[in-house]
């Protein structure tokens, strides 16, 4: 007799998750981590929620339950940071985040002791550094990506500043947000569990909008005003850290100030260089070779390795050694400017401009084109049998090359997609 797979309600959540443009590959770590952050019964709803946001009405109308039962649900979730809420025009609307950039960091933001965050922290490294397809399908999947790096304005010339675009400035993200919460940084956080965390500061991970009004009020992240988040800012460039936030124009969910040991997104950075992980900034560091003196500093500095020294090929001293930049691994962050005690290096503009997309749709539609998922947002509703059926259907045309193609066209991507996203 044959026998029958049954499903958990944690298998039903990776399904779900793995719906949504960013996903989750499964494994028996992935389960495991499920586990420790909700009860199975949990898992099962989060399962059936929609990928758009919802409100409880609709959530109360996919679980078969009463609205005000679904309520209570939706708070408690909430408030573990499995789900971010946010009031508009006096109603609550939630959303199941992704993995990355999402519940996996918000459950290291602060000290728990509803969660054994050591036992976390493993299981966390073992899913993203051991097994590595989650890291791989997250940062390497498509063009467009999850985050983009900042480009440090101080080392910028005034020239250079003049031409440097508002949604490309950190500063401004942190002057224009609704809401600005601060929390432990996740990655130095769990390194610190695994006894490898680096002196770099730790309660330096900003969240924005949205985002950070939902982490504030239940209390994993904590509110601050502009001032203090701009001292924030100056001191993760003292202390050589790269800014990494989300890859839209508007209202930007969070940036991370992230050091080259802990940080996910440059080890990725590093381990798959050729396929661009990262969105880089719109400059790059040029090196003044007549000037350089081959001290190394910057080399040090360069959190994915861009840098490296060579011979300075002097014909009086053939030791000489001078920095040289491998343009296709910069991330145009300008650490090695400010790490440079000779002033050898300014940042000058990448020859074709990185393109950002408008907002948070804009991206999410960009990225569920690219890996082929479009379908699960135009068809969001899985619920029904006959969306599911529509859903599969689009998704075996989708996979046709030449729709692909066109869909993922650089006319689409930088006209079309960013006309119809504009101000949702």
């Amino acid at each position: 007799m044959a026998h029958r797979t049954v499903k958990t309600g944690y298998d039903n959540l990776v399904d779900r998750l793995n719906r949504a443009p960013q996903g989750a590959p499964p494994s028996r770590l992935l389960n495991r981590i499920l586990a420790m952050l909700m009860n199975e019964r949990e898992a099962s709803l989060l399962s059936l929620l929609p990928i758009k946001p919802f409100t409880v009405e609709k959530a109360a109308k996919v679980w078969k339950l009463p609205p005000n039962r679904a309520q209570v649900i939706l708070e408690e979730l909430a408030g573990r940071a499995l789900l971010v809420d946010v009031e508009r025009n006096g109603r609550s609307i939630y959303t199941l985040p992704p993995p990355m950039a999402g519940f996996f960091e918000f459950s290291l933001m602060r000290t728990r002791g509803d969660l054994d965050q050591k036992a976390l922290s493993e299981l966390f490294r073992q899913y993203l550094n051991v097994e590595e397809e989650f890291v791989k399908a997250l940062f390497t999947e498509g063009e467009t990506q999850l985050g983009q790096v900042f480009v440090q304005e101080p080392v910028l010339s005034s020239e250079m500043a003049a031409h440097v675009l508002d949604f490309e400035r950190a500063t401004e993200v942190i002057r224009t947000a609704s809401h600005i919460g601060v929390g432990m940084c996740y990655c130095r956080h769990k390194m610190q569990h695994l006894g490898r965390a680096c002196d770099a500061p730790m309660d330096i991970c900003m969240t924005f909008n949205g985002s950070a009004e939902s982490l504030i009020k239940h209390g994993h992240a904590r509110a601050v005003e502009v001032p203090e988040c701009l001292d924030l800012l100056d001191e993760a460039y003292e202390g050589g850290l790269v800014q990494f936030g989300e890859n839209v124009q508007e209202r930007v969910s969070f940036i991370c100030n992230c050091c080259g040991c802990c940080c996910e997104a440059l080890t990725a950075a590093r381990r798959f260089a050729h396929l661009h992980p990262i969105h880089t900034s719109n400059y790059l560091p040029e090196i003044d070779i007549n000037d350089c003196t081959g001290c190394g500093k910057c080399v040090e500095a360069c959190p994915v390795e861009a840098l490296s020294l060579v011979s300075a090929n002097d014909p009086g001293n053939r030791k000489k050694k001078a920095a040289h930049l491998d343009t296709d691994v910069c991330l145009g962050c300008g650490v090695c400017v400010r790490a440079c005690s000779k002033e050898s290096i300014k940042m000058l503009p990448r020859a074709a401009r990185v393109i950002t997309p408008v907002n948070g749709a804009h991206r999410y539609v960009l990225m569920a084109v690219e890996r082929g998922k479009l379908q699960n947002l135009i068809f969001d509703n899985q619920v029904m049998a006959s969306h599911r059926a529509l859903a599969a259907l689009l998704g075996a045309v989708l996979k046709l090359p030449p729709v692909k193609r066109a869909m993922a066209s650089e006319q689409m991507k930088s006209r079309y997609l960013a006309a119809l996203t504009k101000g949702k």
